[in-house]
C-alpha cells in the first residue's frame, strides 16, 4: 500500500504525521538524526529494518501502554512477505500522541518509531 496511489505515498503520510521539528536533529527512529527533509526520512524507511514495514503481510499488537490520556506506546510484531520459504519478522515500538487545538485538534501523531533491533538501523 506504500505506492498507492503514487510511489512512496505511504511514507509521505507517515512523514506528515510524524511529530518532530524538521529544523533540529531528532531521535524519532531511536538515533539522533537529521530528518528535516522528506528524502532523508524516505531513505531511512527504505533501509533495514524499517523497509519491512512497507510491504508487510500482517502485524500483531504485542502490548499497549497508555502513558497518559493523549499518549500511547505499542509494541507490534510485523511479518513480511516470504522470501525463499522464510518470512522476515520484526518488532517495532510506536509512540503516539494526540494533538490538542489548532487545525490538527484530535489527530494522532507518531512521536517515535523504533525497531527492537537497531544493529541494522539507519
Amino acid at each position: 500500500m506504500n505506492h498507492v496511489p503514487y510511489r512512496d505515498q505511504g511514507i509521505e503520510v507517515l512523514y506528515r504525521f510524524a511529530s518532530f521539528d524538521p529544523f533540529t536533529r531528532s531521535n524519532y527512529f531511536g538515533r539522533n538524526l537529521d530528518l528535516g527533509q522528506f528524502e532523508r526520512f524516505r531513505r531511512i524507511m527504505h533501509s533495514p529494518p524499517f523497509a519491512m514495514l512497507l510491504g508487510h503481510e500482517t502485524s500483531q499488537v504485542l502490548s499497549a501502554l497508555e502513558v497518559s490520556e493523549r499518549m500511547w506506546k505499542q509494541r507490534v510484531l510485523v511479518i513480511g512477505p516470504a522470501h525463499g520459504g522464510q518470512r522476515d519478522e520484526g518488532v517495532f515500538e510506536f509512540t503516539l500522541s494526540q494533538r490538542l487545538g489548532g487545525c490538527y485538534d484530535g489527530y494522532w501523531f507518531t512521536e517515535s518509531l523504533i525497531a527492537d533491533s537497531t544493529e541494522d538501523g539507519p
